[in-house]
């Protein structure tokens, strides 16, 4: 993505920034990350017991949820990416520090050698249950005080917009505007 210069700067870009208009916006983007980076330190608090980060402890549990129970085939790195709705690169950047720690393994698949899945070890599934108690007591107690309800909407709310139907809704909206 290339960096607007002053020359593009207008409302047919998306990219301008003017500072008199930014005050008046509601800006989801800010509202967003202020409330991830607040639930974020609050997990990172509860994995700390068992040395580990909460994106970890996310990344660890989705390799787990992915993981197929009958064969122990684990998600390929382009399937977690996907369900973690990030790119690939910030993925293996991510999954640097559980590998250096015997907490997962990548493995070629058997019939592309080129693609490689993840699997939690005996140590990182040990590691994950015990990470997974003190993220309940969190996950437990951030319910009590938004009530159930407003939990449940918050969630059902960031899952949305995590989607993909939600990615082409917004692609699309954006390409009826450019038209208009």
């Amino acid at each position: 993505m290339k960096n607007p210069s002053t020359t593009d700067m207008g409302p047919e870009n998306p990219c301008s920034y003017q500072r008199e208009t930014l005050g008046d916006l509601p800006c989801t983007n800010i509202s967003i990350r202020r409330a991830a980076r607040r639930l974020a330190y609050l997990y990172d608090e509860a994995a700390e017991c068992v040395d580990l980060k909460a994106t970890q402890v996310t990344l660890a549990g989705t390799i787990d949820q992915m993981t197929d129970v009958q064969t122990a085939l684990g998600p390929t790195l382009l399937e977690l990416a996907g369900a973690l709705a990030i790119q690939i690169s910030a993925l293996t950047h991510a999954l640097r520090p559980l590998v250096r720690d015997g907490l997962v393994a990548l493995q070629p698949d058997a019939q592309d050698k080129r693609t490689k899945r993840a699997a939690l070890t005996e140590q990182g599934k040990a590691r994950l249950k015990q990470a997974l108690q003190a993220w309940s007591a969190v996950n437990h107690r951030v319910e009590e005080v938004l009530g159930p309800e407003s939990a449940g909407l918050l969630r059902a709310l960031a899952d949305q917009v995590a989607s993909d139907g939600f990615l082409l809704a917004y692609r699309d909206a954006a390409e009826r505007q450019q038209a208009k």
